[in-house]
C-alpha cells in the first residue's frame, strides 16, 4: 500500500492527528492548485477548475471538519472515476 493510499485510508477514517502537509498531498494529487494571499494569512485556498475552493487554515493538527471537506473530495472523485 502506497503511502499515499495510507493518506486516504486515514481520510476515510476522520483521523484526528492529520496535518496540513498531509491533506495538502490528497488534494494536489487530485488535481487541486494552492495558493495563499500575500499578507502572510494562515489560511491557504486550493483550487480545481469545476470545483469549489477549499480553504484550511495551517495549523496541525487540523480540525475535523477541515477533513471532512477533504474526505468529500476524495469521495467525490473516486465516484467521478468509476462513472468514467
Amino acid at each position: 500500500m502506497s503511502q499515499l493510499d495510507k493518506l486516504i485510508q486515514r481520510i476515510r477514517s476522520l483521523d484526528k492527528n492529520m496535518r496540513f502537509e498531509e491533506l495538502r498531498k490528497i488534494l494536489e494529487y487530485y488535481g487541486y492548485h494552492m495558493s495563499g494571499p500575500a499578507s502572510g494569512s494562515s489560511h491557504k485556498t486550493f483550487r480545481k477548475a469545476g470545483c469549489m475552493p477549499i480553504t484550511i487554515p495551517m495549523h496541525d493538527p487540523i480540525k475535523r471538519a477541515y477533513v471532512e471537506m477533504v474526505k468529500n473530495v476524495v469521495e467525490s472523485e473516486e465516484d467521478s472515476d468509476e462513472d468514467n
